[in-house]
């Protein structure tokens, strides 16, 4: 049977599923729509556009290694600069030239909701989404359409689109869209979207991540390279051995 097949059947047997009424429900039908079937891991080659104050824009690319749930490391190319950034047991680290300059706790919640919900226990998820600062209130639930297709919209009414909150694909139970006050002027509005979904490794991925502020394009990151369920080193995951496992070495 073909990947596409079972993708296929696995949206017309939603039909039979319990009907969604709260925010619970709706991680509970996204992790057992694709429970054993969605890709561990994920690679690929990330091409950043950035708009910047002054009306410029800059380019740069990205190497990206994703396992689920919650890691993910960032190369800055060239390879061998020794630049990046790395999420891995809820924290992240940041460095330059191959040394470390920072770590913080974090949970990142875009593989939250773009990745690891399939790979992990429900009430881990819910847990996630209810950590500081990042709070969602999954007590909302309520229902919209994006791009065409009806959605489902956690933590804000409809209508309401400055309120934290994220928004799934009622067909295809993916996350699509994240709504929430910027950090650096919370009277603005953040509008991060995942765009351009196609069919992979038992799930899918978006080839296109936007993000803009009050309507207007920050960053674009576009995606291709792309590659699921490679064997990836432990080691990648690793902080101490940042330099050992780069890439560019």
């Amino acid at each position: 049977m073909t990947q596409a097949l079972v993708l296929v059947l696995g949206l017309l047997s939603s039909a039979a599923q319990r009907p969604i009424t709260t925010p619970r429900e709706l991680l509970a039908a996204m992790h057992a729509r694709y429970d054993g079937k969605w890709y561990r891991t994920l690679t690929f080659l990330q091409h950043n556009t950035e708009h910047h104050p002054d009306g410029t824009v800059g380019h740069s690319t990205w190497r990206e290694w994703l396992q689920a749930p919650g890691k993910l490391r960032i190369e800055f190319q060239p390879a061998d600069s020794g630049n990046g950034v790395l999420f891995a047991n809820d924290s992240v680290f940041s460095f330059q030239l191959d040394s470390l300059r920072g770590s913080r706790p974090f949970v990142h919640p875009l593989l939250v909701l773009g990745f690891d919900v399939y790979r992990q226990p429900v009430e881990r998820t819910v847990a996630q989404l209810q950590t500081a600062p990042r709070v969602v209130d999954l007590s909302v639930l309520s229902e919209g359409t994006w791009d065409g297709r009806p959605v489902w919209i956690v933590g804000a009414k409809a209508g309401d689109l400055h309120t934290r909150q994220f928004w799934v694909d009622k067909e295809r139970l993916v996350f699509v869209r994240m709504l929430e006050p910027a950090p650096r002027d919370t009277s603005k509005t953040a509008d991060t979207r995942f765009n351009k979904y196609s069919a992979v490794g038992g799930g899918w991925v978006s080839a296109e991540v936007e993000f803009l502020v009050d309507g207007q394009q920050q960053f674009l990151e576009q995606y291709d390279e792309i590659q699921t369920n490679v064997s990836l080193p432990a080691a990648l995951w690793d902080a101490r051995q940042w330099k050992a496992a780069r890439a560019g070495r």
